[in-house]
């Protein structure tokens, strides 16, 4: 393997989310106009900037090594592929959908017409669940495809909701699939390949750290334990002694999810001088 080749969507949120997160790995990655190919020579990589719904059949074939793409559209391909790491971000539920004012659910979907842009994960779904139903392929407008008398119910990807409640419709039963950004190859063999690896171990250092923040706050030496039971830390929070006699420093990552709460806490503890600072990468092992 020479220069490693990365399939990169080409174009909508999920390209700029893309070249962002891999921009602030260290990437020479920026397209000036409508590159097909953008090359970062001293990293050893090509970036082939593709359809996100055919990244995972050129990568599952072998033509490129590493792609990153939608696990909704690389599900839908019916491409074999190993998926290395979930970039948390570009998130969303697959769901069917029906008219508002109807009482239909996921049982009653034997004889009707569904459309959607994903016709492999939804046949996959109506055979598993021993339906007959008639699948429509459109390529877009999912949500008008009721009103123009196309078909009976939906099935698209959700996520704010937004599009789906102004067509008139409602999300029934539970996601087909949970869908997020992801990073794909062949198979794990391409971690052989030192850019490779390095370039999924960049990758997951920057996801980790989106999630954590660090935690600086001072508290008597008597409630170190206490502390330490707010804020574990990944391994073990650090614990620094200060000037102040019977007084340490303690610094630790938390969740940021949790972060309010434990400052909360912190607080009615007794600690004193909380300071919270993002963490823009890290090596957590």
């Amino acid at each position: 393997m020479d220069m490693l080749q990365i399939a990169l969507p080409n174009k909508g949120t999920l390209s700029e989310e893309t070249v962002r997160l891999i921009r602030e790995a260290g990437y020479q990655c920026r397209r000036y106009s409508r590159e097909l190919v953008v090359r970062d020579k001293d990293a050893g990589i090509e970036f082939v900037f593709l359809r996100p719904r055919d990244i995972a059949i050129y990568v599952s074939s072998g033509v490129i090594d590493l792609g990153i793409t939608g696990r909704d559209l690389a599900v839908d391909s019916k491409s074999v592929y190993e998926e290395l790491l979930a970039l948390r971000f570009g998130r969303s539920a697959f769901y069917y959908a029906v008219p508002r004012e109807k009482e239909l659910t996921v049982d009653d979907l034997d004889g009707l017409r569904i459309a959607t842009s994903y016709p492999n994960l939804v046949r996959a779904d109506i055979a598993a669940r021993g339906c007959n139903a008639t699948v429509v392929k459109l390529d877009g407008a999912v949500e008008i495809s009721i009103r123009l008398g196309v078909a009976d119910v939906i099935a698209d990807v959700v996520e704010s909701g937004r599009t789906m409640t102004e067509a008139g419709l409602k999300p029934v039963g539970e996601p087909l699939l949970r869908s997020e950004a992801i990073a794909i190859a062949q198979n794990k063999a391409v971690l052989a390949h030192e850019t490779a690896e390095m370039f999924i171990r960049r990758l997951k250092g920057i996801v980790v750290a989106r999630e954590y923040v660090m935690v600086e706050y001072d508290a008597p030496e008597h409630l170190i334990e206490m502390a330490c039971v707010v804020t574990p830390g990944i391994e073990a929070p650090t614990i620094s002694p200060l000037s102040r006699k019977g007084w340490v420093a303690i610094k630790s990552m938390v969740r940021k999810v949790e972060l309010n709460a434990i400052m909360d806490k912190l607080a009615a503890l007794g600690a004193k001088g909380i300071i919270v600072t993002d963490i823009r990468t890290c090596r957590i092992n």
